[in-house]
């Protein structure tokens, strides 16, 4: 049997994979088993920061590997406090629980909310997102998330959620009838289709949440690490959060999420009120160490640029409506369908993603101009044909 029949006899079926089976991969681009090079746009859905086999990530985990791979949380290992330390100082936040991945760092931030809202009573649980959020996949994270689509097969959800409107009207009429023990938001809406909040909005409902007490947690598992031009997606919008969720590409390729808490919300846990077996593994945060370090303002101004040249590039081309995101976190609104864009632009040896009807661009930070724009004349060769 081949790859493909061998994956469809052992692996659960919850991929609906392309016809690609991809070998080793070598900055922006990755191989299939017949050395045919593709362009990756996609950084395996927004990991790879740094594209593939980067020398700096691969010689700080190999490093790490031959040093300690995996320990119990009761002692201490310097890779995850050194990073911790690392993410508090450029962000500005004071303490940092790890896990494994975005959903988990998403339930790390809805337990550190209700809890601290427990003082204001024992009817005080409520979370709210917006409509068209995506928080995960767990039971939790699902209910979190303002998508009915995800929920159905899956009921009875954790109770507990509620889904506001992109309006401060809709988040204070919820407000007025519920609880709430925090709000999470995504600056912006990764799999709800690249939508970028307004500047407004985001200002006036962090506003909002500081005069009430109401935890703001930014969800920055797609968005943040660099992949807007600064570090996370909340610092283009000038506002402080209480939490900070990351994952994806915090860990360059190696599965981490974190939870970072502001000094108000830095003692909200005690000893056992939340816990990891490989939260903060070694070798995941040596790797994560490489990326967040080279995350300088010269690295993200760069980013930034880039993603104004994706945007030159594809404005006003035929078979393009719009073009949104911002920095390398792109949209493309196609009058062909989103999948049939993704199906041509594989055969021409281009990997994009969809996001609803758009088009998704996340390819490496660090991709080159020229494989940037090889990439982005295939797809418009695509959606003009």
């Amino acid at each position: 049997m081949d790859i493909f029949e061998l994956d469809k006899k052992y692996i659960a079926g919850t991929y609906n994979r392309f016809p690609v089976n991809l070998i080793y991969g070598l900055g922006s681009l990755v191989f299939d088993e017949m050395d045919r090079r593709y362009i990756d746009l996609t950084s395996g859905i927004g990991v790879t920061a740094f594209g593939h086999s980067d020398e700096e990530w691969t010689k700080a985990v190999i490093t790490q590997i031959n040093k300690l791979a995996h320990v119990s949380n009761l002692y201490y290992t310097n890779p995850d406090v050194k990073l911790a330390e690392l993410l508090c100082k450029k962000t500005g936040m004071n303490k940092v629980f790890f896990s494994n991945s975005g959903a988990e760092a998403n339930e790390c931030a809805i337990k550190a909310a209700r809890k601290y809202s427990a003082k204001k009573g024992e009817d005080c649980y409520t979370i709210m997102t917006l409509e068209n959020s995506f928080h995960g996949r767990t039971l939790t994270t699902l209910a979190a998330t303002g998508q009915e689509h995800y929920h159905e097969l899956y009921t009875p959800l954790t109770p507990g959620f509620v889904y506001a409107e992109t309006n401060m009207e809709s988040v204070k009429s919820l407000a007025e009838t519920t609880k709430i023990a925090g709000i999470m938001i995504e600056c912006i809406q990764g799999e709800g289709g690249v939508n970028v909040l307004p500047a407004d909005f985001v200002r006036e409902l962090a506003e909002y949440t500081k005069e009430n007490d109401i935890p703001l947690i930014i969800d920055e598992v797609q968005t943040g690490n660099g992949r807007t031009g600064q570090l996370y997606a909340y610092m283009n919008y000038k506002i402080s959060p209480d939490i900070v969720t990351t994952a994806k590409g915090l860990g360059g390729g190696l599965p981490i999420g974190a939870c970072l808490l502001s000094e108000k919300f830095a003692d909200v846990f005690g000893y056992g009120d939340h816990g990891s077996t490989f939260g903060g593994n070694p070798i995941a945060c040596a790797g994560a160490f490489s990326i967040i370090s080279r995350l300088d303002d010269d690295f993200l101004a760069d980013v930034k640029r880039k993603g104004v040249l994706v945007k030159s590039l594809l404005d006003g081309a035929k078979g393009v409506e719009s073009v949104c995101g911002m920095g390398l976190m792109i949209g493309i609104k196609t009058t062909k369908p989103a999948g049939e864009v993704v199906k041509k632009c594989i055969e021409k040896g281009v990997l994009v993603l969809t996001a609803k009807d758009k088009v998704r661009l996340l390819p490496p930070l660090n991709i080159n101009d020229d494989m940037l724009i090889e990439a982005i004349n295939i797809i418009k060769e695509v959606c003009r044909e």
